[in-house]
């Protein structure tokens, strides 16, 4: 009897062992997958039913009203001009990627939220590194003091093509204030020599806090979901830098250029949202 039952016990332990591997092996089907992670290409992260709809339905910017006292100015465009004196005419122009308003006494402000200590902009560039332009970006305090301090300046290398860079204030430069305006400048000189007229953008920013509430959201967000919020709360730098970089990292995702497409175009530059966001540089 003990003889017997030897073979049959090892029979069957080789029999469920089998059946657990294939078991272990066979595929889930994919409908079951997509029921329960429903995952995508943005970090392999869950597509919830509210990220579904800023994919379907777009977002919308949210521009806070210019906060009281003299007004920001500035300007989106660069005004290159035809001649001899200047930056040759390009189309697109060089433009600040920020939001702008056009006053009834045709004055232009440019200014925009945003809720880091150090910042970034992003700036269309139609100009390429084989020409011998200089390009500098300023930024300066208290912008309607006669004694504005500057606090960064950097030469910023041209690109390879024509397309939208970053420019990122380094860890170096002192944190921006809170509640505090600064003006900053993207200027390119045509002329080795600087005899030239300067071609620039420039404009205001502000650094706000947003509430806990808002603070706590953000934390668990998705990038998607944390671009709209930005959005719909005013914050413009922290939104358009959110959806930068999501679509960096997913160049060819149509749903993401149509998202770049209708934040650019909410601030009426939709001339540039078809230009190529260009990598980072040092």
């Amino acid at each position: 009897m003990n003889s017997n039952s030897q073979p049959i016990k090892l029979f069957l332990v080789v029999a469920f062992s089998c059946t657990s591997l294939l078991v272990s092996l066979t595929p889930v089907p994919a409908k079951s997958i997509s029921a329960s992670s429903d995952s995508d290409a943005y970090g392999g992260l869950r597509l919830r039913s509210d990220v579904k709809t800023i994919l379907a339905q777009g977002t919308t910017f949210n521009q806070p009203p210019i906060p009281p006292g003299p007004p920001p100015g500035g300007r989106v465009r660069g005004g290159a001009k035809r001649g001899t004196l200047g930056c040759p005419l390009t189309k697109p122009d060089l433009t600040a990627l920020v939001p702008f308003t056009e006053e009834a006494n045709s004055v232009i402000n440019v200014w925009g939220q945003t809720t880091r200590e150090r910042p970034s902009w992003f700036f269309y560039v139609p100009y390429t590194k084989d020409l011998p332009y200089v390009v500098e970006f300023v930024l300066q305090e208290d912008p309607e003091s006669k004694n504005s301090k500057e606090i960064y300046r950097k030469a910023i290398a041209l690109p390879d093509k024509s397309g939208v860079i970053r420019v990122s204030l380094p860890k170096t430069t002192p944190a921006l204030a809170v509640d505090k305006q600064y003006r900053w400048f993207f200027s390119i000189n045509c002329d080795q020599q600087k005899n030239s007229p300067w071609t620039y953008v420039e404009g205001v920013i502000q650094r706000v806090n947003l509430s806990q509430a808002t603070v706590k959201e953000l934390e668990t967000a998705e990038p998607l979901k944390r671009y709209a919020i930005y959005a719909q709360k005013g914050i413009w730098y922290e939104a358009l830098t959110t959806l930068a970089e999501l679509r960096q990292k997913n160049p060819q995702d149509a749903a993401l250029q149509a998202q770049w497409r209708n934040l650019l175009g909410s601030i009426r530059l939709d001339d540039v949202a078809g230009e190529p966001i260009l990598p980072r540089t040092p």
